[in-house]
């Protein structure tokens, strides 16, 4: 099997899972309790804590865990919507944005909230100027996706977040999922940033929402005090301590894993590029752990199920979309919609081995070889 879908999951470091495994055992009170077992809990909870923000550069107080990004994202954008409302009811989010932000904006457009689309322009980036134009005075909110899940378009973060600090009344959220222990983002003018450690080989359900001190949320989920009054629920503590492990590794070999994974992408661009019938949609502000791509007139469900069979993991596009749904993501770069619907992504980890790729060729070469041929 070879496994080319690290945008959607990631295998768990050993060393985190031992740790996970190790706190799980030792640490198994109630991090709410007031006996010994208690507070040993908190004690590894608040050290984690501790170890998150100053990774992050960020005050321990500012961050919520959650059950993963998707919660984040929900938390982020209905949390700041009912708590600012009476200042304002309109919303932007970027065209790239996961489902879960998409699917929480249009649960507040039922509720009475205008929200509007920023497009990217050709290069993949977002459209600065139109932001400018769509900003009102009403606007509480813009989200807009680090490095987006399907075609890893790294956004300019730190220039929209500069920006927005001249709109006292419109805080910035960043999804950040896909750029934690990739690529390095200053997130220092950023008012709300999500991540989740199952994209940087850590556990899943875990999540993680910074909420920076000058932004206030309100709950959607209501009960008891727990390690912040945002998010009710009991700490989940060897979670946590798995989040802060998994983190420092990632952080620690960003870059070393960064330069392995381009010279991987060049190798497989360039494979791709020898087929005239193949369009990449990568542009040069895609990061090189995605490699996002068109065959034209094939369906990608098709094909995607035809490279399975030959024991290759490969995706259509975020694992969270709906199935026969075309790419939103690649028709917001593209505006092709041909495109959209025969879009396929490669994405690549540090775990990926040369003799992977040189065997994901033959397949490939293969299984389009099969398609050309059953076309003719």
């Amino acid at each position: 099997m070879i496994y080319l879908d690290y945008a959607a999951n990631t295998p768990v470091d050993k060393e985190v899972l031992d740790y996970y495994y190790d706190i799980s055992l030792k640490y198994y009170g109630n991090p709410n309790s007031k006996h010994i077992l208690g507070r040993e809990a908190k004690r590894v909870v608040d050290e984690s804590t501790k170890k998150i923000a100053k990774l992050l550069n960020v005050r321990e107080d500012e961050i919520i865990y959650t059950s993963g990004s998707t919660e984040s994202n929900n938390l982020a954008l209905k949390g700041v919507a009912e708590k600012y409302k009476e200042k304002g009811k309109h919303i932007i989010i970027s065209a790239l944005e996961h489902s879960s932000i998409v699917a929480s904006a249009n649960y507040l457009l039922d509720q009475g909230f205008d929200i509007d689309i920023l497009p990217v322009k050709k290069d993949g980036l977002v459209d600065i100027d139109e932001l400018k134009r769509l900003l009102r005075d009403d606007t509480i909110l813009v989200s807009v996706t680090s490095v987006d899940s399907e075609i890893g378009l790294k956004q300019p973060i730190e220039e929209i977040g500069k920006l927005l600090k001249k709109y006292p009344n419109t805080y910035f959220h960043t999804d950040a999922t896909g750029a934690i222990g990739k690529v390095d983002i200053d997130f220092k003018d950023v008012d709300l940033v999500t991540f989740t450690p199952h994209k940087f080989y850590g556990i899943n359900g875990m999540g993680v929402l910074i909420k920076k001190e000058n932004v206030d949320l309100v709950p959607i989920i209501n009960g008891g005090r727990s390690t912040t009054i945002y998010r009710s629920g009991t700490p989940i503590v060897p979670l946590i301590a798995a989040t802060a492990k998994a983190l420092d590794i990632a952080l620690s070999k960003r870059e070393e894993r960064f330069n392995y994974v381009s010279k991987l992408n060049k190798k497989i661009i360039d494979h791709l590029k020898k087929y005239d019938i193949v369009h990449i949609n990568n542009t040069e502000n895609s990061i090189p752990f995605t490699i996002n791509f068109s065959i034209k007139g094939v369906n990608s469900n098709d094909f995607a199920k035809k490279m399975d069979e030959e024991g290759v993991c490969i995706s259509t596009k975020t694992s969270c979309s709906l199935e026969k749904a075309p790419s939103r993501a690649v028709y917001a770069l593209t505006k092709d919609k041909n495109l959209s619907k025969e879009s396929l992504r490669v994405s690549l980890s540090h775990l990926t081995a040369s003799k992977e790729i040189n065997e994901f060729f033959k397949i490939f070469d293969k299984c389009l070889n099969e398609v050309i041929n059953k076309n003719c």
